[in-house]
């Protein structure tokens, strides 16, 4: 166990999972279409953020994979952020607290109702999973070699 992932395990919201390439390769597939589907103007400025907050979530869940966790229980989207900040608060803290932000809004537009997110804020968030995905696979590659072939 890695002690700065020792809160999280306490708590019984993560617990160890091995992984392997497909399934990060899998994950990665995700992120690449969601990056795809949330630069489509005609979707409304709610759905590009989703879809982009989802391209992040992915991103992180591939980083918590590969370091031999997953979220258990409920809250697991907040679980992947905070999983986030313990993997390097200096290097990830804000990015974490920002896609937090974003989950919240995220819930709002899912499911209360329609209007949360606005064309900026969706824009945004869409250039920042795209450096957040590009930043993960090469955290995934420089650490884990195994689990992202060149």
């Amino acid at each position: 166990m890695k002690r700065r992932y020792a809160r999280l395990l306490r708590e019984g919201r993560i617990r160890p999972h091995r992984t392997n390439p497909a399934e990060i390769a899998d994950l990665f597939a995700v992120v690449e279409r969601d990056l795809t589907d949330a630069a489509i103007e005609a979707l409304s400025s709610d759905r590009r953020l989703a879809t982009s907050y989802n391209a992040a979530l992915q991103a992180a869940t591939a980083m918590m994979y590969a370091e031999g966790y997953r979220t258990t229980g409920v809250g697991h989207h907040r679980t992947t952020f905070e999983f986030l900040k313990a993997v390097s608060v200096r290097e990830f803290g804000d990015l974490a607290d920002y896609l937090d932000d974003c989950r919240r809004k995220r819930n709002r537009a899912d499911y209360v109702g329609v209007g949360y997110a606005s064309d900026t804020e969706a824009r945004y968030l869409l250039v920042e999973a795209r450096k957040f995905a590009e930043i993960a696979r090469t955290w995934i590659r420089e650490r884990h070699p195994e689990l992202m072939p060149v």
